[in-house]
């Protein structure tokens, strides 16, 4: 792609001056590593990536952009699978050097810098038996899942992570300083629950911690010929099920690992999963229903929240494409267009079919945040990755058909962390309309020139 933009030599010269990190511009040792994201989907060429180690270094990195009138791209942890973390002769302000975590266990909150994954936060809080809520996957970034709502296994008892939001710093398009809380700057604290990175550069997020001395997991492995007996078994369990209790269920090829026996190993398996904050007896208890399906893998076990985290990390460099539904009920007639469309998994993928139990303090909620979604019993959660480029459209076509499954039961409102580019209705649909004009004038308040406009864009009120 012929670049569109001319940064002076001038300007680049100032800009490395600036910064106590370091700036790439295409040419530059290191600059292919720097612009490469985790959906190997996405190649765009950066005219400037700017790896910021302070906020004044994202301060000076914001002007920069401003100045040169570079288009501006914001990366946290990398994970967007729309790829809105890089954009094509643009300005990238990467956090990833800002990662530190401090957890204070005297106060039960933990700070947590803009480009710190969920591994360091994890790992910072695991020490004093604490954690929040996080991502399913310890590679998310903590600031862009947060921001925009941050669902995860803890939801049930903790809440969504947005929803442990004590406070945040941020980098506004102007290239200024601002903090909010509950007391300063409300307007903006509240659009902060859900509304992601439209608002300016979170430097660092302030987030409740709480107790964990004990968390376990039940991972159930059957045949698909006895999927549509073990899903409506899991769902009704999911019905009663206590808020320790988080998870759902997994159709996916079955992987080469220690616990897979040989000649299973790429075999097409239905798994449920409930991860439990409590002792490994009372999740084993609960899933007692399950046991007696006869399932063909058993892992069940204490583990370290952290552990949790890593166990279904996707590696980066595959592509992928991903979207979902938040469904207002889960009766046999969805079961079974489920297990139908499981069948039809494009092989050889690493491609999950995953449906999620919800409830619990997530649907308890505050119900004053932008989160439409946080009500819907159970998501379907489409997740399609593969490798060769020849399966692009087969595999993108089964996502959309999963879709289109689950629509007769659709709330239509969406997770938007779980989606790609699906459009501005879309977008709306994962505010709420009301919400949409609220935020819209938030916007345009702290970014009235949708200067951070590569993101599920909120349009500034006019």
């Amino acid at each position: 792609m012929a670049p569109q933009h001319t940064v002076p030599d001038s300007a680049l010269t100032g800009l490395r001056e600036d910064l106590a990190g370091e700036v790439y511009v295409p040419g530059d040792p290191g600059y292919d590593t720097a612009r490469t994201i985790h959906n190997g989907m996405i190649d765009r060429r950066p005219a400037v990536i700017a790896q910021c180690e302070t906020a004044e270094d994202v301060s000076n990195a914001v002007l920069f952009g401003r100045e040169t009138g570079l288009p501006i791209a914001v990366r946290g942890g990398g994970h967007s699978v729309a790829g809105t973390s890089v954009v094509d002769d643009g300005l990238v302000i990467d956090l990833r050097r800002m990662h530190a975590v401090v957890a204070d266990p005297e106060h039960m909150t933990v700070r947590v810098e803009g480009g710190a994954l969920m591994s360091h936060l994890d790992h910072a809080s695991q020490p004093f038996h604490l954690a929040t809520t996080g991502g399913r996957v310890s590679t998310t970034g903590v600031g862009g899942f947060t921001l925009g709502g941050g669902s995860g296994w803890l939801e049930r008892k903790f809440g969504l992570a947005c929803d442990n939001l004590l406070a945040a710093e941020l980098i506004t398009a102007e290239g200024k300083h601002v903090h909010t809380d509950g007391g300063e700057n409300p307007e903006l604290f509240w659009a902060l629950h859900g509304g992601g990175g439209n608002f300016g550069v979170a430097t660092s997020l302030t987030l409740r911690l709480y107790e964990l001395p004990e968390m376990s997991i039940a991972m159930l492995f059957f045949m698909p010929e006895s999927a549509p007996e073990v899903i409506r078994t899991f769902r009704d369990l999911a019905a009663s099920a206590p808020d320790e209790a988080g998870g759902g269920v997994i159709y996916f090829p079955a992987p080469p690992e220690p616990f897979v026996p040989e000649h299973l190993v790429g075999e097409l398996l239905c798994a449920t999963l409930f991860t439990y904050a409590g002792p490994v007896a009372e999740v084993r208890e609960l899933c007692a229903p399950l046991f007696a399906l006869k399932p063909v893998i058993e892992v069940v076990t204490d583990i370290g929240y952290a552990d949790l985290q890593c166990m279904i990390d996707d590696p980066p460099g595959l592509r992928n494409y991903w979207s979902a539904e938040y469904l207002s009920e889960f009766p046999d007639a969805a079961v079974d267009l489920f297990c139908e469309r499981a069948q039809k998994i494009p092989m050889p993928t690493a491609t999950q079919h995953v449906l999620f139990m919800m409830g619990g303090a997530l649907a308890a909620g505050p119900a004053d945040y932008p989160i439409p979604w946080r009500s819907a019993p159970w998501a379907v959660h489409p997740f399609a990755t593969w490798e060769d480029p020849a399966d692009d459209e087969r595999t993108r076509q089964w996502v959309r058909d999963v879709r289109a499954d689950a629509e007769p039961w659709s709330t239509g409102a969406v997770y938007l962390n779980f989606i790609g580019s699906e459009g501005e209705e879309r977008v709306v649909s994962g505010f709420g309309a009301e919400n949409y004009r609220r935020l819209a004038a938030v916007k345009a308040t702290y970014d009235p020139d949708n200067v951070f406009r590569f993101n599920h864009n909120i349009t500034p009120a006019s």
